[in-house]
């Protein structure tokens, strides 16, 4: 992809490289330079790519964009600081953005230095389309996350579930975006996404370990004035994390690359 009016290589910090990390790697363009905050500099570093110790070195490093890959943890400790310092900020753990007190830090910070925090689709679309529909005062919406029972494992064990779940649809969770988001903050960042199109309180959530699905599915219905719609998402789960749709690594770098083109 072009890089509109740019004369010099793209550069990307990436905050994490486990599989949503890595897989990013392996996406971005060759002409993209690369730098990767890591806790170590893994043998599998992309040539070329520089291993960056901490969120110190991350931001003398002077990237043009960050995109964190990490965990809500990581988000909550380095967004803050590159958003402080004008970067952009690309993020998958957006579930951190349940803590109301790290949220409005955040815009507080964007509003001072003219960062932006991108919340990225991830495992989820037509994030425009419910923004537009929540306009509407009357408007609700419902997400419904479906994973098989494997991605659950330790909860169902933990509820005294796991063969109930091997027979049937068990429930984990059933209530608001941002309670949900605090139980699972690694595994319903799309829940949050939507919550953070529509509004907190206009999203209600069903968490369901379900076995007559072998993909991470995720529902999304939008009921009011305007129509209703029904988005439905069946996503293959990344091989080495099967709580993770394998298509949010592309959507970070999709929509990294998109703060630079163009054509918005």
């Amino acid at each position: 992809m072009t890089m509109a009016g740019r004369d010099t290589p793209l550069k990307v910090g990436l905050i994490g490289f486990g599989a949503i990390g890595r897989s990013v790697a392996a996406l971005l363009p060759a002409s993209v330079a690369l730098g990767v905050l890591t806790r170590s500099a893994p043998a599998d570093l992309p040539v070329g790519a520089e291993a960056l110790a901490d969120a110190d070195a991350l931001l003398a490093w002077g990237p043009d964009v960050v995109i964190e890959a990490a965990s809500a943890e990581a988000f909550a400790q380095t967004a803050p600081a590159c958003l402080g310092q004008g970067i952009d900020v690309v993020a998958a753990s957006v579930g951190a953005l349940q803590d109301s007190a790290l949220l409005d830090r955040i815009l507080a910070i964007c509003s001072e230095t003219g960062s932006r925090l991108v919340v990225p689709a991830g495992a989820v679309g037509g994030l425009d389309h419910i923004a537009a529909a929540a306009l509407h005062p009357e408007t609700t919406v419902t997400y419904v996350s479906r994973k098989p029972p494997a991605a659950w494992s330790a909860e169902l064990e933990a509820m005294g579930q796991t063969e109930a779940a091997s027979r049937g649809e068990v429930s984990l969770y059933e209530g608001n975006a941002r309670e949900a988001a605090a139980r699972y903050p690694r595994n319903l960042n799309a829940g949050l996404t939507i919550a953070l199109a529509a509004g907190f309180d206009r999203v209600r959530v069903r968490v369901v370990a379900d076995p007559a699905v072998a993909r991470n599915t995720h529902e999304i219905v939008v009921s009011g004035p305007l129509g209703t719609s029904t988005m439905s998402f069946c996503n293959m789960p990344d091989p080495s994390n099967p709580k993770t749709s394998a298509i949010t690594a592309y959507s970070l770098v999709a929509a990294t690359l998109r703060r630079f083109e163009a054509l918005q």
